[in-house]
């Protein structure tokens, strides 16, 4: 049985670093990730105590990259999902700049997403 939202978008927050993994659902196999724990990030990061939303959109753009390399931006014709209001709930309110940096940062190099937002509860992207 395939489903149909087959790769989907997790986000992992805390105050030192995040990740962001695209999950096969077919398999639970992780297909692609970007963190600010590699070194390759960190050491061009400057985030000290803590991560803020340059370090956060940096993960999306790389883990775009990562995906354009697997062949998945466009999540085999489906795209990529998410759930928006879900993965803010899961974070907390204050890392609502970080999970959009995250998100604009996949979109701004050509990831395809669907973004499952079934109610819009103030949680859109923060005014730049």
């Amino acid at each position: 049985m395939t489903v149909l939202k087959r790769y989907v978008l997790r986000l992992f927050i805390s105050l030192k670093y995040i990740t962001a993994n695209v999950v096969d659902r077919n398999n639970g196999r992780i297909v692609a990730t970007a963190s600010t724990v590699e070194h390759s990030l960190k050491n061009t990061l400057e985030c000290g105590r803590s991560c803020n939303a340059k370090a956060a959109t940096v993960v999306g753009e790389v883990l775009a990259m990562r995906l354009k390399v697997e062949g998945l931006e466009h999540g085999l014709g489906r795209g990529i999902h998410t759930n928006i209001n879900k993965e803010i709930q899961k974070k907390g309110f204050k890392n609502r700049t970080k999970v959009w940096a995250v998100i604009n940062g996949l979109r701004n190099n050509g990831v395809k997403l669907n973004i499952d937002d079934n109610v819009n509860d103030g949680s859109s992207p923060p005014d730049s």
